[in-house]
């Protein structure tokens, strides 16, 4: 049991949770996940470490609420527990010296993107940050990625805080000025990391994704995570996260990441039932 020893808000829908767990804190590297499973009866889901504390012995997890099990954490408090957080999973992010990298987080990808640009700034390259979100409520930890960036770039699709449009549009602006950047990472949804990966290409920037796809047992046993590669058959759980963006066949991915969208919603309706029934029961006692 892993017991959660913080929590909070940190944007719409979206709950920061700092949680015991010694053992993964003390191995975890930037880039890293854990596979998440609330109860006997519950699914097991990846979570990137955020963040992570050896002396106190916690990680830090960013949970977006969008499907049953994710909300049905976001309801959970301080001093509740997990029964289960394996860990650290995946490969850590690859880390270079000396030279200009360009980290771009989307909307939930701002969490993962932390842990790996403060690795690489704390190597001595020159980090230079894009932070968006669909609207301002959905942007969170622009303080954290300042403090570990050269520079930062906020962008929401709205425009209601910072620029108005994509961060691809800020990526080509930094690329069209003559900055010699040496690699881009990108974290954020599937489409985004597309487009964002596609727009690198022509200037031949080498360009990393960290593929986030259906998983289940997060050590390369099932096969659900596979995801093709440069043409080859790869799994995101033990051979990535992190691909070589212009080597992932992102349409695929995309069909794979739908393949479970009718269950999903139902699973979801049913929970959100059964939860509304709850609350009408308490407030009638």
């Amino acid at each position: 049991m892993y017991r959660i020893v913080g929590k909070k808000e940190i944007a719409f829908n979206t709950t920061l949770f700092e949680v015991e767990a010694p053992e993964v804190a003390r191995k975890a590297l930037a880039g890293q996940f854990v596979v998440v499973r609330l109860d006997e009866r519950g699914e097991r889901i990846p979570l990137t470490i955020a963040d992570f504390d050896r002396g106190k012995g916690t990680i830090t997890m960013v949970v977006l609420s969008v499907g049953k099990t994710t909300k049905k954490l976001s309801r959970l408090r301080e001093g509740d527990h997990i029964l289960d957080v394996a860990g650290p999973l995946g490969n850590p992010a690859e880390m270079v010296e000396n030279s200009l990298v360009v980290c771009i987080g989307g909307g939930l990808g701002i969490a993962p993107i932390y842990p790996i640009a403060r690795e690489l700034k704390a190597r001595g390259n020159k980090v230079i940050s894009i932070i968006g979100a669909r609207s301002a409520s959905l942007l969170f930890w622009e303080d954290r990625m300042r403090e570990v960036s050269d520079e930062l770039y906020v962008v929401t699709d709205d425009g209601s805080y910072g620029r108005k449009g994509f961060a691809v549009h800020q990526l080509l602006d930094l690329i069209s000025s003559g900055m010699r950047i040496d690699r881009v990472i990108i974290i954020g949804s599937a489409i985004m990391m597309k487009v964002t990966s596609e727009a690198t290409r022509p200037y031949g920037i080498k360009t990393i994704v960290s593929l986030n796809p259906i998983m289940v047992d997060g050590t390369g046993m099932c096969g659900s995570c596979r995801v093709t590669v440069g043409g080859k058959t790869r799994f995101a759980c033990v051979d990535g996260p992190e691909f070589d963006g212009h080597e992932v066949d992102f349409d695929e991915l995309l069909a794979r990441l739908r393949m479970y969208s009718a269950e999903e919603r139902l699973a979801d309706e049913l929970y959100m039932q059964g939860v509304g029934a709850c609350q009408s029961c308490q407030k009638n006692l």
